[in-house]
């Protein structure tokens, strides 16, 4: 683990929190130390929540989105610059914006959460996009938070209309030679017609780029998003897809999901409506998005289900943990929460779990779906893009693993749930936040608490 002076500060700081609510049984035993002052940061306003935080890896500096406020704060947590976002008059029904066009709604002065933050290294900005106006972002210079761009005057600048602050994902390709790409994921809130569930953009080096943001490819027949069909809204009226975390490795872009779908209980001949936990995988060069594959997710232990996916994190194994689990110290590793159950979304039981996914199995899993569709067996089973079962389409090809799909048996579902290993359960304080690093071989992870928690 290699940081800058700055950045080792602020690990010292987080590690100093998270040691000092951790206690050994030996530690217990000896007096204790006198306490340490923790380092605090309070917004401006009372309607100023937190939504979202990134820091910057060469610095240190962290930026936090917040309502109506962005705050770019130094290493000890002291602000360096605030940007204001909001509030400002909309109305959630006005599309286009009234910024583009005049809007018959009325308007009223409307607060601007923060749904997504991003840091993009190539261009040393930020990319902060807020709940106002269908759900536009401004682009800001990291250093001052001076607004370099805001697009906002075609139908692509217009992200998600849900204004929940963690109701939007993106992942930035990073090329050497050519434009990022910015992979977008988000709840549609009953609006398909308006915004794609998931799409690539283009990430223009220009902030102020009349191709900001567009599809990075887009024609009458195909383009870089995947639609929720009107369709699936007859069989499921609340259907949407929640982005819990996204992430890059090797070839592939992947979101991890919590998505309703209706089944039927053993025994019974009507349906009822659960929540599934899916990983979402698709190639990083993949204009048309053929390669789309989801596959469900979850974790048991000792005979409990744990199916409700609260958080997730991408880290390595380790040369301990990897020895353990027979992959290799740099293979991926997803460090997932899940709450007990699949069918409260909004009211999770207390009960959760705390399981690990080696990423290379996950895609095993999928290749080996792909094979088998690709020599005409099953259906594609993804029922709420396709609605009714399409069989698979056999074609004679070799699939390794970093397949991209072809414009047939795709998009792709997989119908086996990959079970995660638990390596810890609580039981009376849901966990519902991770990150996780490995120090001297050891695999840490750190875990935030319903309560205010933190464990190590």
């Amino acid at each position: 683990l290699i940081m800058s002076p700055a950045m080792w500060k602020w690990t010292c700081l987080v590690s100093h929190l998270l040691l000092s609510t951790t206690v050994s049984p030996l530690a217990r035993q000896q007096p204790p130390h006198p306490k340490r002052p923790f380092i605090t940061f309070t917004g401006e306003q009372a309607e100023g929540n937190f939504n979202h935080l990134v820091v910057d890896e060469r610095t240190g500096h962290i930026y936090l989105g917040a309502v109506n406020r962005i705050y770019k704060l130094s290493s000890d947590l002291k602000v360096l610059v605030t940007h204001e976002t909001g509030p400002d008059d909309d109305n959630p029904k006005c599309y286009p914006p009234r910024i583009v066009q005049t809007c018959n709604e009325p308007l009223t002065p409307t607060n601007n959460i923060n749904k997504m933050l991003l840091i993009d290294y190539k261009e040393n900005r930020l990319i902060a996009c807020g709940s106002l106006y269908q759900g536009i972002c401004k682009l800001l210079r990291l250093d001052d938070l001076f607004k370099l761009g805001e697009p906002f005057h075609k139908k692509e600048h217009y992200l998600s209309g849900v204004n929940e602050s963690g109701s939007v994902f993106g992942v930035i390709v990073s090329y050497s030679n050519m434009d990022d790409k910015l992979f977008i994921a988000t709840a549609v809130d009953g609006k398909p017609e308006y915004f794609p569930t998931i799409s690539s953009r283009k990430l223009t080096k220009n902030s102020e780029a009349d191709g900001m943001f567009a599809y990075v490819f887009h024609d009458e027949f195909v383009a870089s998003m995947i639609k929720i069909p009107s369709d699936t809204f007859t069989i499921i009226p609340d259907f949407d897809i929640y982005y819990i975390y996204g992430f890059s490795s090797g070839n592939f872009v992947y979101f991890l999901t919590l998505q309703p779908e209706m089944i039927s209980p053993p025994g019974s001949t009507t349906k009822e409506q659960v929540y599934t936990s899916k990983l979402v995988r698709l190639c990083k060069e993949d204009t048309a998005f053929n390669s789309y594959v989801e596959v469900p997710i979850g974790c048991e232990k000792n005979g409990v289900e744990y199916r409700l996916l609260q958080a997730a994190y991408l880290s390595k194994a380790g040369a301990i943990l990897a020895r353990s689990l027979e992959v290799g110290p740099e293979d991926d590793i997803l460090f997932t929460v899940f709450s007990k159950g699949q069918k409260r979304k909004m009211k999770s039981l207390d009960e959760s779990a705390l399981c690990i996914f080696v990423l290379k199995k996950i895609n095993d899993r999928i290749k080996d779906r792909l094979q088998s569709c690709y020599r005409g067996e099953g259906t594609l089973d993804l029922a709420w893009l396709k609605v009714k079962d399409i069989p698979c389409s056999s074609a004679l090809l070799t699939i390794d693993d970093n397949f991209c799909g072809l414009d047939m048996n795709a998009p792709l579902g997989v119908s086996s749930m990959v079970r995660g290993l638990p390596i810890y359960t609580e039981d009376g304080d849901r966990m519902t936040s991770v990150i996780a690093y490995v120090y001297k071989n050891h695999s840490l992870a750190f875990v935030g608490t319903k309560s205010g928690k933190l464990k190590k």
